[in-house]
C-alpha cells in the first residue's frame, strides 16, 4: 500500500491528529493551518477543468473526498510533481470512498492544458478568485500583493467525510515538501 493511502487508513483510526506534523520550530503555525480535524468545512463550488462548475456534493465518494489544495500547475515545478505523482494513486483512493480533487488559482484553461497533457486520471479545480482557498483558511499571506502569487494557498491535503467534516490533514513545513506517495 502506498504511503498516502496507508496515512488515509491511519487518519480514520485517529482522525484527531494530524498525519504529518510539522517540525518541531514550525508546529505552533502549520497546526493550525486550516480547518481544523473534527470542523465542517464551507460547501464549496469551484469550475472543473473543463469549465464545468461543480460543488462539494459532487466531489465526494463514498466514504468523502481527499482534497488536494497546490499553489499552481503553471509555474510551480513542486506543484507538478505533485500532481503527476497525485495520479498513481487516484484510483486507489477512489476504491477507499475518497476521490482526489485538486484544487488551486489556475484558471481553467490552465488547469484543461496541464490535465490532459498529463492524463490525470482526476479532477482539476479552478479557484481562480481563491474564494475557496480562502473559506479553508490556507491563503499564503506572505506572497499577498504580489500579482503573480497572491491568492495561492499553502498546500495542504483534507480528507473530508461525506457529511463535510474534516477526518484528517497533511501538510509539510516548506512548500518544496509533499507528503510522498510511494
Amino acid at each position: 500500500m502506498n504511503k498516502l493511502v496507508a496515512a488515509l487508513v491511519l487518519a480514520l483510526a485517529a482522525p484527531a491528529t494530524p498525519l504529518l506534523a510539522a517540525p518541531a520550530a514550525a508546529e505552533e503555525t502549520m497546526a493550525d493551518l486550516g480547518i481544523p480535524v473534527g470542523q465542517t468545512v464551507p460547501l464549496v463550488t469551484g469550475v472543473n477543468q473543463d469549465g464545468e462548475p461543480m460543488a462539494f456534493d459532487q466531489m465526494v465518494g463514498a466514504n468523502g473526498a481527499t482534497l488536494v489544495f497546490y499553489r499552481s500547475a503553471d509555474w510551480c515545478p513542486f506543484c507538478k510533481e505533485q500532481l503527476k505523482d497525485l495520479n498513481s494513486i487516484a484510483a486507489d483512493l477512489d476504491a477507499k470512498g475518497y476521490p482526489l480533487v485538486a484544487l488551486s488559482y489556475d484558471p481553467v484553461d490552465t488547469l484543461k492544458k496541464f490535465h490532459g497533457k498529463e492524463g490525470l486520471a482526476y479532477t482539476l479545480i479552478s479557484d481562480p478568485d481563491s474564494e475557496i482557498i480562502d473559506a479553508f483558511g490556507i491563503r499564503n499571506e506572505e506572497v499577498a500583493g504580489n500579482r503573480r502569487f497572491d491568492g495561492i494557498p499553502h498546500p495542504a491535503i483534507f480528507f473530508i467525510n461525506t457529511d463535510g467534516v474534516v477526518e484528517a490533514k497533511l501538510y509539510e513545513e516548506s512548500y518544496r515538501d509533499r507528503p510522498e506517495t510511494g
